[in-house]
């Protein structure tokens, strides 16, 4: 391998990489693959964007080449490996075969590394470290959970400087006139390492793979081609860009979100991530704006009965004046709320020559959101600014005090999987310490609410869950790998309420808790904390606390069902009404025990086929040839049924 001297010599710079005196531009992800050996040798330490940002083809390409020469070794430095999870059945394949043809393209160029990693089959010359996985999917990955490193989001530039990163390869956005290039859904940690690795006089290479359909934004983003030491621009790069299906809420979910939304204040800043919760919030956020009347109304009735939040703490009310959004991830959610002109106010960015309602760092949604940042308006457009993470999850700025008069009210939104009766909270690693996601910036929210004048973290979780057929509490006693430690403790909210816990005494935050427990964990929350000697003997479950259960929130808010208030897809589905409803039957049968399969199969007996042709049609299952597709058949027309 040849490896260009020059390139070792000399420094990185914000403008200029070191290694050539001009950009070098190719038509192939060949020549690309060559330029990058060739000039690395036989030592690739490569980082690449967290999510949307992957140039799948051009690092499967590296990825096979090095586990096919084992005197090369590559070392992979990156976050959230995005891909769409195989079906695990032959229902499953029915019904997802076609669903993921359509959304994805029958041409997704899948992570190679990723398909390794899942059969732990990985060359030794090859090392993968992620800080954030894609939520759950690598549980039972031994080599990611063992090479996993654990960071704040504002830590991974550091980290990369570290582990002594030789090239970072990213996906990019061409302008129209092909003089500029943006970053586009990635300059968070990009912008941060160049300038880590100028001022620590390392070497860095740069790659940019252009893709024809990646949005192209402004604000920081936006860099000169020379920024870059190779660009990359192939007719090979055509694949449809990875778009999260829009999800479905639930009536838990809806519940959350309606509480959550009282907690937001006009002309304050608003911070949300991705997934159904943050769907309900939104959801509600925008009823407030636009059927103020019948929000008000629902307002008053989850409050009967119940003491309200410290005054002053709920609104109700219309959002006049609107919100400024800073959030290190951009989805969904940020559009609908622009569009319901929620999203709104402006500040003014010292570094930036426009006034901006939202600043991000990394973007990923729907196709729908991608189509949005394509056609944005040219006031929407240079009020968006995608930037480094350093500036949107941190303080820590040469313009620390203008940063904190923008921020003002602050809610920074996170989910997460449980909150010990101590209020710490759990959010990305199990009690045995396997990784879930990661920590990504929550960490940072929540301690910059801590830090701004009248901020509030708000940590959202349903109070139970589901494992292996038993319902657990969400609220527990302890938990070994707190993701948020309690003394940073804030809001949290669950179907049944909200618990304010800044401030508050151990006993008080144990009571606050219990009380948006689940009825049926609530007793023996209360004799574990009075067991430790933290809560009074006298302490009694308050009425209006007793009766927390699901029941009652499905009717809650099943009673605005004919208002539209809480739609079960709020946002529009990917799946087709036909889909929907298939996909609902498929999930009463997974993991049914045999009586429960029995019962739906001879149920399906008493159906007529013609009744359901449409689903049984979507599911190859209109004409049967064979015994296995008449029981499938049958089981299906017994869920469809019921």
């Amino acid at each position: 391998m040849l490896v260009n001297a020059g390139f070792w010599s000399s420094l990185t710079c914000h403008k200029r990489s070191p290694m050539m005196k001009d950009m070098k531009s190719v038509t192939s992800l060949a020549e690309a693959e060559n330029f990058i050996f060739s000039t690395l040798g036989s030592s690739i330490r490569l980082a690449t964007p967290l999510g949307l940002g992957k140039p799948n083809q051009l690092l499967n390409s590296i990825y096979e080449r090095v586990a096919r020469t084992p005197e090369v070794s590559l070392k992979i430095f990156t976050a959230l490996s995005l891909d769409f999870a195989k079906p695990q059945s032959d229902m499953e394949e029915r019904f997802l075969g076609p669903f993921y043809k359509r959304h994805f393209g029958e041409d997704y160029p899948h992570l190679r590394y990723l398909a390794d990693l899942h059969s732990n089959k990985v060359p030794k010359n090859i090392q993968i470290h992620e800080f954030y996985f894609q939520a759950g999917t690598l549980l039972k990955c031994e080599l990611a959970q063992q090479a996993y490193i654990s960071l704040n989001y504002t830590h991974v530039a550091k980290a990369i400087v570290d582990h002594d990163i030789n090239v970072i390869i990213q996906m990019v956005a061409l302008s129209p006139d092909g003089r500029k290039i943006s970053l586009s859904c990635n300059p968070d940690l990009t912008l941060d390492v160049v300038d880590l690795y100028k001022k620590s006089q390392k070497p860095l290479l740069i790659v940019g793979v252009v893709h024809p359909d990646l949005p192209y934004l402004g604000g920081d983003a936006e860099v000169d081609s020379d920024f870059f030491d190779l660009l990359v621009h192939s007719r090979e790069v055509t694949h449809k860009l990875f778009a999260v299906p829009r999800v479905s809420v639930d009536e838990a979910e809806h519940m959350i979100g309606f509480y959550a939304s009282q907690l937001v204040v006009d002309s304050g800043t608003l911070q949300i991530g991705i997934g159904s919760l943050s769907d309900a919030l939104v959801n509600s956020m925008i009823l407030r704006q636009k059927n103020n009347s019948l929000y008000q109304r629902i307002f008053t009735e989850i409050w009967k009965g119940c003491p309200l939040a410290p005054e002053g703490v709920l609104q109700s009310g219309v959002l006049k004046e609107g919100l400024y959004g800073t959030s290190e991830m951009l989805m969904d959610g940020f559009m609908h709320l622009r569009k319901a002109g929620v999203l709104k106010r402006e500040i003014f960015d010292h570094e930036e020559s426009a006034k901006r309602y939202l600043h991000g760092a990394f973007y990923l949604g729907s196709s729908g959101f991608y189509e949005w940042l394509r056609s944005l308006s040219k006031e929407d457009y240079e009020g968006l600014s995608m930037t480094r993470v350093s500036k949107v999850n941190d303080l820590y700025d040469p313009h620390e005090l203008a940063l904190r008069k923008q921020r003002k009210n602050a809610r920074f939104f996170n989910t997460c999987m449980s909150v010990t009766l101590l209020g710490a909270a759990a959010s990305d690693t199990t009690e045995t310490g396997l990784v879930v996601s990661g920590v990504g910036g929550q960490y940072n929210f929540v301690a910059m609410a801590q830090e701004l004048e009248e901020a509030r973290s708000i940590l959202m979780l349903r109070s139970t869950r589901l494992k292996n057929k038993k319902m657990l509490s969400n609220i527990v006693d302890v938990h070994g790998n707190a993701t948020i430690p309690r003394h940073l403790r804030d809001v949290v909210i669950t179907e049944y309420g909200i618990a304010f816990l800044r401030g508050a005494s151990d006993e008080q935050v144990i009571q606050r808790l219990i009380e948006i427990a689940d009825s049926e964990f609530q007793e023996e929350l209360v004799d574990i904390a009075q067991k430790h000697g933290k809560l009074s003997r006298s302490y009694k479950i308050p009425n209006y606390a007793k009766h927390n259960s699901l029941k009652k929130v499905k009717e809650f808010i099943g009673s605005y069902k004919n208002e539209k208030a809480f739609a079960l897809f709020p946002f529009g589905s990917d799946f087709t009404e036909d889909e929907i409803r298939v996909g609902r039957a498929l999930t009463k049968l997974k993991d049914q025990n045999a009586g429960a399969l029995v019962r739906f199969l001879l149920k399906g007996f008493s159906v007529s086929p013609q009744k359901y042709q449409a689903e049984l049609k979507r599911m190859n299952l209109h004409h049967v040839r064979s015994v296995k597709e008449h029981l499938y058949r049958k089981l299906l027309l017994g869920a469809l049924k019921e």
